[in-house]
């Protein structure tokens, strides 16, 4: 136990020490040294903190210091995902193994039934605020003797649309409590809730976990209708251990993992869209290396910690820093060389700009390499996997494009135009602008509509459909419950 000293300084008790010993740790990380001692005296922490700093360790040892066996429900933790939820909870029954407490995971897409039965004999719940508030609407969750209330990912479950959700469960929450809040980022929504239903606070920030001295960031400004080669390029030749690649809609990051695999790359997509049971095997072949490379979307990957990532590729540019930071955020951890590559195209530029102007770190641009291109087909059908709603050449091998062709024009990741040399469709989604894409569309509009033309007016729904699609935008980032 010599090697714990710096744990029993922290105050920890000796079940949780003797844990720590099994588990091989040695050092508490800086958000763990930090914290504990505070969470131990039972003060509400605001603690900045990358994914993988140790952080669940932290509020654990506060819900294991207050919680008694056998006496009900005495411990939220509300998480942004599900497979959030998953670790967390998972971590939380290792560390507790010498604890005589029960912990219950409680998200959306499995039984609510079941998640009943174990809530009724738990100590700890571990959960995502959709399912937790239908549990309180169903009276199958009690609130009232509360001793610790933990939001992890607090940013995240703002972003994602959380906030009237988080604000019924605290309120629903005892009175007598401590509160733990930890996000990457203190944004001012997270600050709104700290104000609000927190009162006084004590703020800490740790270090990312990522060594920026490590980190490679860089940039490829690349043709729309390329973006697809050049990441199978890159792929191909780049050499790798675990490999995420980021997109940021389901529909993207299954057209990009289904043109990988046709073209004999190991790659599997997550998103919210699948099971539950299907995320878990997945996460479970990534974690053991089964799978090299995860096409993700932002929601699917939030919280997770993933060792032995040492690539990640933003396939589409995300809208802010703050998720550029959560992604990059996968690689180049406990001092190993990590690699942040983006693909810049005409329509993320307005992305880029924000993230540029956001960064403290330099994204150096990269002229672009030789490469071929690939023809990807592109599904029409959301998350079809019949062939024929795939459009395409079926021979992959095309025309050689390389280093100046397409002109990285000095310091500027700007461009006026984009080019469209060497495809038929643009990859990710058509320029309608094209005529040549425009004459597509309506003769696929035509189609559809027996033949006939009805001059541009709109039938069974209505006439200006810019509204949904405003609103799909602001959906497509929030998981299901």
């Amino acid at each position: 136990m010599q090697s714990l000293e710096e744990f029993k300084k922290l105050g920890l008790k000796e079940n949780l020490l003797k844990v720590l010993a099994e588990l091989g740790f040695t050092h508490p990380t800086e958000i763990q040294e930090k914290s504990i001692p505070l969470v131990l005296e039972g003060k509400n922490v605001i603690g900045s903190a990358a994914t993988g700093s140790g952080k669940t360790l932290a509020f654990g040892a506060g819900i294991f210091n207050v919680a008694e066996a056998n006496k009900g429900v005495q411990a939220l933790v509300l998480v942004p995902t599900r497979e959030l939820c998953e670790q967390v909870a998972n971590s939380l029954k290792l560390f507790s193994r010498n604890y005589d407490f029960k912990i219950a995971e409680v998200y959306g897409g499995v039984s609510l039934e079941n998640q009943v039965r174990k809530i009724k004999t738990c100590e700890i719940v571990v959960g995502t605020p959709g399912r937790i508030l239908d549990h309180l609407r169903r009276g199958s969750l009690n609130l009232d003797k509360i001793k610790i209330l933990v939001l992890d990912e607090a940013d995240r479950m703002v972003d994602m649309g959380f906030l009237p959700d988080v604000e019924k469960i605290i309120q629903a929450c005892s009175k007598a409590r401590q509160t733990l809040m930890f996000s990457a980022t203190i944004s001012s929504d997270v600050e709104y809730i700290a104000r609000k239903y927190i009162g006084k606070t004590i703020n800490i920030s740790a270090e990312s976990n990522v060594d920026p001295s490590k980190l490679t960031q860089i940039f490829y400004d690349v043709p729309t209708n390329v973006k697809f080669s050049l990441l199978f390029h890159l792929l191909n030749e780049e050499k790798s251990d675990l490999v995420m690649v980021f997109c940021n809609t389901r529909r993207n990051a299954d057209i990009v993992a289904k043109n990988l695999k046709r073209f004999e790359l190991d790659a599997v997509a997550i998103h919210g869209g699948l099971t539950q049971n299907r995320r878990n095997s997945i996460m479970e072949n990534f974690h053991s290396s089964k799978t090299k490379i995860l096409i993700c979307t932002d929601v699917a990957a939030r919280g997770l910690d993933i060792k032995e990532v040492s690539h990640v590729y933003n396939y589409d540019i995300p809208p802010s820093i703050q998720e550029y930071i959560h992604r990059i955020g996968r690689t180049a951890r406990a001092g190993k060389e990590g690699k942040a590559v983006s693909l810049v195209c005409k329509n993320d530029y307005l992305n880029f700009q924000n993230v540029r102007d956001g960064s403290t770190s330099e994204i150096v641009q990269k002229e672009l390499p030789e490469f071929e291109t690939v023809a990807p087909r592109f599904s029409q059908d959301k998350y079809s996997d019949n062939k024929r709603s795939f459009r395409g050449r079926d021979n992959f091998r095309g025309r050689s494009y390389g280093g100046r062709s397409y002109g990285n024009r000095g310091n500027s990741f700007r461009r006026n135009s984009d080019s469209s040399r060497g495809s038929r469709h643009s990859e990710g989604s058509r320029d309608y602008k094209d005529s040549n894409n425009r004459d597509y569309v309506n003769r696929r509009r035509s189609r559809s509509s027996g033949g006939r033309s009805f001059g541009g007016r709109s039938f069974g729904g209505r006439r200006d459909s810019r509204r949904d699609n405003v609103r799909s935008n602001v959906r497509r980032y929030r998981n299901e419950r």
